[in-house]
């Protein structure tokens, strides 16, 4: 393997290590959290690594990979009885916005239209809420960090909190908002 191949999350088997998770990547090193600890990886260590999750092969079923794991996925919900409420997948969508699309018409006519279901837009503007926040609270707590690089890089995600206030209007409670 290489640093390319993997994400945060993986399964990966170290000869040496055993069974581990990778929990962070760098473009030289990557950090996996063995039953032994933490452990930091150069690029040879990688290429010793495989992956331990389970994978599949489909020879012979020529469609879209996303046309595949939406039948998997609906196939799977209605065995098990997991039909979503709209109001669970996203509780804190606005009720006018549920079941609406963002439309994106290009300058140039010749260009298709993009529409994006408007769930799938807002769970992503709320990742980056989210992730904002990881990110200050993680600013705020490092310890090698002085108090003028903390005030600069809190400078930095404030405006980008003021960036996304134009979301605001999705949100259904106002304490959810940015």
């Amino acid at each position: 393997m290489t640093i390319f191949d993997l994400r945060p999350g993986l399964q990966v088997l170290h000869p040496q290590y055993g069974l581990g998770e990778v929990k962070m990547l760098t473009e030289k090193s990557v950090e996996v959290l063995f039953n032994d600890g933490r452990k930091t990886l150069t690029e040879s260590q990688v290429s010793e690594l495989k992956s331990a999750e389970p994978r599949a092969k489909l020879e012979g079923l020529e469609k879209p990979l996303r046309d595949l794991i939406a039948e998997v996925v609906a196939a799977t919900a209605e065995k098990l009885n997991l039909k979503a409420d709209a109001d669970e997948v996203s509780p804190q969508l606005a009720p006018r916005w549920l079941g609406g699309k963002v439309v994106l018409h290009p300058n140039d006519a010749s260009l298709a239209t993009k529409e994006i279901e408007l769930e799938v837009f807002f769970r992503k503007i709320v990742m980056v809420r989210d992730n904002l926040r990881v990110l200050e609270q993680k600013i705020n707590a490092h310890p090698k960090l002085n108090d003028a690089e903390r005030i600069e890089l809190q400078y930095y995600i404030t405006k980008s909190y003021g960036s996304l206030t134009t979301f605001n209007l999705l949100f259904k409670e106002k304490e959810q908002t940015f």
